[in-house]
């Protein structure tokens, strides 16, 4: 009986500390139709908390702000910066723009989900617009764009 009081109490203790680690989340703001650039704040700084920056306001959609963070990190390339990798948020989500496309993620530090994927030139595309051509002789894979319905 000692031992089930000293599991339930363990128990209890995991849960609450599980619930705790869900509400220190980092969430996106809400505003509607401002897209933002995101900067997280460093591990190592006690008391620095992640920034917000308007990058453009009245943005239709999630996709034109992944847009757009886009161009501002091609831009911030071209002036010899070396990060690759950006962080946005639009309407309550993060957006994480990577070498591989774009994902999206209700907190900064939770799960993230594939939404753009780069094509063989580097544009963004919706994944099902991509079709790969049947192997040729070269070892370059090939990438070719759907037509539009």
């Amino acid at each position: 009986m000692r031992m089930s009081k000293s599991i339930a109490v363990v128990g209890s203790v995991l849960a609450l500390a599980a619930v705790g680690a869900c509400s220190s989340a980092t969430k996106a703001p809400f505003d509607a139709g401002i897209c933002y650039s995101v900067v997280p704040a460093e591990p190592a700084e006690k008391g620095a908390e992640t920034r917000f920056n308007v990058l453009a306001r009245d943005v239709p959609q999630i996709e034109s702000c992944a847009a757009r963070l886009e161009q501002m990190r091609v831009q911030f390339l071209r002036l010899g910066g070396s990060n690759r990798d950006v962080i946005g948020a639009y309407q309550g989500q993060f957006i994480f723009l990577d070498r591989a496309g774009v994902w999206f993620g209700k907190t900064l530090e939770g799960t993230r989900y594939f939404a753009l994927a780069r094509t063989g030139d580097g544009r963004l595309a919706v994944p099902g617009a991509i079709e790969r051509a049947p192997e040729a002789a070269s070892d370059a894979p090939t990438v070719e764009m759907a037509p539009n319905p």
